[in-house]
């Protein structure tokens, strides 16, 4: 589900660790749980849409599940590049976490690696979907059946994490690690230039560059322009990330949000959507991080911020807005799938937990407070996968619905905040180090 202004067994994980054999059946909601706790039940609860919710032939990620079964296209084995590549961190830290062993998670992950080293892919990147039984491309939209080089970074960034998990372990482990590498080597990211200081998004072998989206100003494809510079084949010039996404500095942009301050232009908006403070920094470690245009951290804690004080302003007073119930980001909507952003003209009433609980990491005791307060509301909000994608309280409308470019980023937040394992991994890797240097990048403690 692309974001800009664009079978199902399941052992019910309940509190204390018990196992409940029973399918399909709502969680015991138990507002006494510590926070490590609850962390853990929602941790592990999504974490199972990757596990069990995959796609049997590739193991990759449905983009979407729809408990009552009803899909639209029929598009049940539909994969996606960027859900998959989040599912990728969640399956990481489920290893970590004893949800499944290692040698589960090995199985998985050469099963995925299998898939990709066949599938389509498009000067080395990835399309959004593909057909899980095939590897084929299913296009996302008329003109965008080729690579998606966002979506490309979103897996490959997960895919490097990975490497580093198993580069110093068994030698299956280290073997997989070197496919893994020559997948990363194969991206051919100075090509989406397309001769110009800026990367596309998109391209495609029958409409070439006609979707002409030149990717400039913040939003959530910093992750992108860090890994097309990190690339030991193919890299992008530091003049690219400079002069394409920072456009020659006008990216900075200081304004203020709810009375928040913040520095960037967010595409041309006062305020973005909240996955524009997630996708970049699951594996990308935010702390400290700074570059000549921002604070990192303090900037995506500052937009989360600014997200909480519009939903406590509610302005347009909708029902359920609150201290407890806040986040609006690209999910699905009342009527279809929407970017829902902090301005009167982007808000339609709809609560996506997933925003809220990415943000565990910039806002821990606020993101706790809205955990606590939809875990309590039981089986209307939380189901067999974790928490639905979206719900209206003023609109009664509560879909049975995920989307995995949303549960992902909950199941990784989730154990950055309690390990920070992700950023651990990403970060030690010797081309990550090497593209965060070229593009000027300080990483202070």
């Amino acid at each position: 589900m692309k974001r800009i202004f664009a079978p199902l067994c399941i052992l019910l994980l309940l509190a204390g660790g018990c196992q409940d054999s029973s399918r399909g059946r709502a969680p015991q909601v138990e507002t006494s749980l510590t926070d490590e706790a609850l962390l853990d039940t929602v941790q592990r609860r999504t974490f199972r849409y990757f596990w069990e919710g995959a796609e049997p032939v590739s193991g990759m990620a449905r983009e979407r599940y729809h408990v009552d079964g009803h899909y639209p296209e029929n598009d049940k084995n539909v994969i996606t590049s960027g859900g998959s590549g989040f599912g990728i961190l969640a399956l990481i830290s489920g290893m970590e976490r004893g949800y499944i062993t290692r040698e589960e998670g090995y199985v998985r992950m050469e099963q995925i690696v299998d898939f990709l080293e066949k599938a389509d892919r498009f000067h080395g990147a990835f399309p959004h979907w593909w057909y899980g039984e095939t590897g084929r491309t299913k296009a996302f939209g008329t003109k965008d059946d080729g690579g998606d080089l966002v979506e490309t970074a979103f897996l490959i960034q997960s895919l490097l994490a990975l490497h580093q998990y198993y580069v110093a372990g068994t030698k299956p482990e280290q073997e997989l690690a070197a496919r893994i590498d020559t997948l990363w080597r194969e991206v051919e990211w100075n090509w989406y230039c397309n001769g110009q200081e800026v990367l596309y998004w998109h391209w495609s072998p029958r409409h070439g560059w006609e979707m002409n989206f030149p990717v400039r100003g913040y939003n959530e494809c910093l992750i992108m322009y860090i890994l097309a510079a990190s690339s030991p084949t193919y890299a992008i010039t530091p003049e690219v990330y400079h002069k394409g996404w920072a456009e020659n500095g006008a990216i900075v942009s200081p304004h203020t949000v709810e009375n928040i301050p913040l520095q960037l232009r967010y595409q041309g908006t006062e305020a973005g959507p909240l996955f524009w403070a997630h996708y970049s920094f699951l594996a990308l470690d935010p702390r400290g991080l700074q570059d000549r245009y921002a604070d990192y951290f303090d900037e995506m804690r500052n937009l989360t911020l600014a997200n909480r004080a519009y939903c406590i302003r509610n302005p347009k007073g909708y029902k359920g807005y609150g201290t407890d119930g806040w986040g609006l980001t690209a999910s699905y909507s009342v009527n279809g799938y929407a970017a829902h952003a902090p301005l009167e003209s982007e808000d339609r009433g709809v609560i996506s937990p997933t925003a809220a609980l990415s943000s565990l990491v910039y806002t821990p005791e606020e993101s706790m407070e809205v955990m606590r307060h939809l875990y309590a509301r039981g089986d209307t909000l939380f189901g067999p996968y974790g928490f639905y994608d979206a719900f209206s309280d003023t609109d009664n409308w509560y879909p049975q619905r995920y989307l995995a470019i949303d549960q992902g980023p909950v199941a990784v937040t989730i154990e950055n905040y309690r390990s920070g394992l992700l950023w651990k991994l990403f970060m030690s890797h010797p081309d990550v180090q090497r593209g965060l240097k070229k593009l000027e990048f300080r990483i202070h403690p």
